[in-house]
This record gives C-alpha cells, sequence and structure tokens, in this order.
C-alpha cells in the first residue's frame, strides 16, 4: 500500500520538477529533480540504519544506482525511442558523467578486493571499515568540486541539445506551475513520500518472514523502485516530449548522486551513530554494478539514442532481478557471496 502511495506523488513531484526546469535550465532543473528524489531515499537508508539494518541499505543503495542506469534510463530510452526514430543529447556532458561512475565502481570494487584479501573474516571487517570512511570522505569532496564545475565553472557545457535537428519536433508545452509554487510543492511531496517509507521500513522484516521474497530482492530490487518512482517518471515523460537532456540528467544525474554523495554520506552517518556501515558490497552486487556501468558508458558516449537500446538496458536490470529474487540468504551465501 505504501508502494502504491507513492506512486501519485511522484507525479506531483514530477510536474512540480519540470515546471521549474523551465526556468532553471536543463542542468540545474535535472540537479533539483535527483536531490529531492534522493532526499526521500537517503531518509529511508537513515531509518534502516538506525534499526541497524545495514545488509538493506548496502544493498538499497547499489539498488539505486542500477535502477537509475538501467531501469530509468532504459526505459526513457525505449518510451522516447518508439516516439521519435532517433533521439540525441549533449555527448559531452555524458563523457563526464561516464568518468564520475566510473569513479564510483572503483570507490566500490576496490573494498570488495580489499576485504577478500584477508584470512581473518574478522579483521577484514575491522580494516575494511576504516578504508571505506576515508573513502567517503574522498568522495564527498569529488561530489563538492563536480557540483562546482557543474553549475559554475562549466555551466555552459550543460545547455541543452537543440532538438530540432532530429525528425520530429518537441510538442508545444502546456502550462505550469510558478517557481515559487513548484518549490513549495516539491517540499510537501517529498515530506509525504518519506512518511509512506518509514511505514515501507517497518513492514520489512514481515514480509521476509512470511513469504518467499528476500533481504536482498527487497533491498536491491523493490526498495529502489519505490525510491526512485520520481525520477522514472520524470525521466520517462520528459524522454516522451524529446528532452533528452533533462531525462539523461535525471537518470544518469541520480546514479552519480547516490554513488558519490548519498552512500559516503551514509558511511560517515554510520560513523557517528557508531554503526558498522562499509563500502564492503557482495561479490554478486559488486559485478552487477561493474557490468551495469560499463554497458551504459558504452551506449550514451555516442549522443544518440533509440529503442533498442533502452530495450538492452531494461533486459539487464530484468535479469539482475531474477538473479537477486533467488540469491541466497546470509545462512546459506558463501563466504565470498556474503
Amino acid at each position: 500500500m505504501n508502494c502504491i502511495a507513492v506512486i501519485p506523488l511522484a507525479g506531483l513531484l514530477s510536474f512540480a520538477t519540470e515546471s521549474v526546469a523551465l526556468k532553471m535550465g536543463d542542468a540545474l532543473g535535472a540537479l533539483l529533480n535527483v536531490t529531492f528524489g534522493n532526499a526521500v531515499e537517503l531518509i529511508i537508508f537513515i531509518i534502516a540504519l538506525v534499526k541497524n539494518e545495514i545488509r538493506i541499505v548496502q544493498a538499497s543503495l547499489l539498488g539505486s544506482i542500477l535502477a537509475n542506469l538501467l531501469l530509468i534510463l532504459g526505459m526513457g530510452f525505449f518510451l522516447g525511442g518508439l516516439r521519435f526514430r532517433e533521439q540525441v543529447y549533449n555527448s559531452t556532458v555524458t563523457q563526464m558523467s561516464a568518468c564520475l561512475l566510473s569513479l564510483s565502481v572503483i570507490s566500490l570494487v576496490l573494498p570488495t578486493a580489499f576485504h577478500a584479501s584477508f584470512s581473518d573474516p574478522n579483521l577484514a571487517d575491522h580494516e575494511s571499515l576504516k578504508i571505506s570512511r576515508g573513502t567517503s570522505v574522498i568522495l564527498l569532496l569529488v561530489y563538492v568540486i563536480y557540483l562546482m564545475f557543474q553549475l559554475k565553472s562549466h555551466a555552459y557545457l550543460y545547455e541543452s541539445t537543440p532538438q530540432n535537428i532530429v525528425d520530429a519536433e518537441s510538442e508545444e508545452e502546456g502550462e505550469h506551475l510558478t517557481q515559487s509554487a513548484a518549490v513549495i510543492l516539491l517540499l510537501l511531496t517529498t515530506g509525504l513520500v518519506a512518511a509512506c517509507a518509514e511505514f515501507l521500513i517497518g513492514s520489512i522484516q514481515d514480509v521476509v518472514a512470511t513469504s518467499s521474497v528476500g533481504e536482498i530482492f527487497i533491498g536491491l530490487i523493490v526498495l529502489p523502485i519505490v525510491g526512485n518512482a520520481a525520477e522514472h517518471v520524470t525521466a520517462v515523460t520528459v524522454a516522451m516530449k524529446n528532452k533528452m537532456d533533462l531525462a539523461i540528467g535525471v537518470a544518469i544525474g541520480s546514479s552519480i548522486q547516490i554513488a558519490i554523495f548519498v552512500t559516503p554520506l551514509v558511511v560517515i552517518l554510520g560513523w557517528i551513530m557508531d554503526k558498522e556501515m562499509t563500502l564492503y558490497f557482495t561479490l554478486f552486487e559488486t559485478v552487477c554494478l561493474f557490468v551495469s556501468t560499463f554497458m551504459v558508458n558504452f551506449l550514451v558516449l555516442d549522443g544518440r539514442s533509440n529503442y533498442l537500446e533502452g530495450a538492452l538496458l531494461c533486459a539487464v536490470y530484468c535479469i539482475i532481478g531474477v538473479v537477486a529474487f533467488f540469491y541466497p540468504d546470509e545462512a546459506d551465501a558463501s563466504s565470498w557471496g556474503s
């Protein structure tokens, strides 16, 4: 019921964000959308962290990156591609995004490799906690530099690509809210979604205990889809209007923000709350992130998209979802897997 409640709220969030983006530009509008969307997820992560649901938090963090890179971007490419034969976007920006996504992969793959280097699991956990906190501080600094690059020093790079060079022009814009009304609506809907998210976290253990759905599937697939509902609606809606720069900014921008801001922030918050939150993920999760980022980087660098590329991204996400559903629980997982 909480998942269903998020859907109309996500629609309101999408409408308000698009209204703001019209007046602030695609770069700032996309940043505003992913910030409000990820604020909801951050609340989910903090609630789960307080309840010491470390595995749920870790799976949800990585699942959010995957949902944005594969499902949201894939649906935007697919539905937009069905309406327009080929869509173009700013390839310079996507190259920079690809570098940042690669950094996020490195920050998660290295702790996993580091943990596997120890013969003593307890010592590995202890040392992984140290490097996770140090890496998180570095990632937060990188995010600050990225914001300065995007919004100030190189803001001109993030100007939208003219859409009249493709085979169809965008439709006429409808009525939108004023900027102040849109911001107020963003705040209200974010608060309501956060309330739904709190009840959602409280129901996880009952679902795991009374059904065949495991924690990994809930954390990696279910929670990210719910938490990213706002970005999903926004990216798909603007992609179908041929506004691919905004769609790319929302989908990939949200992944970047989760990877180099929300994830290290959660680690730092865990440090403050004396929770052993680390960047050490399971082998399955790490491989999923590496393969997904590699595929997305390969597809987006040409600056053009079509429905086949979208279908491929969605297919990869569905495969990961199937594997996650049958993933063994902690008692049955191997030492490498867990």
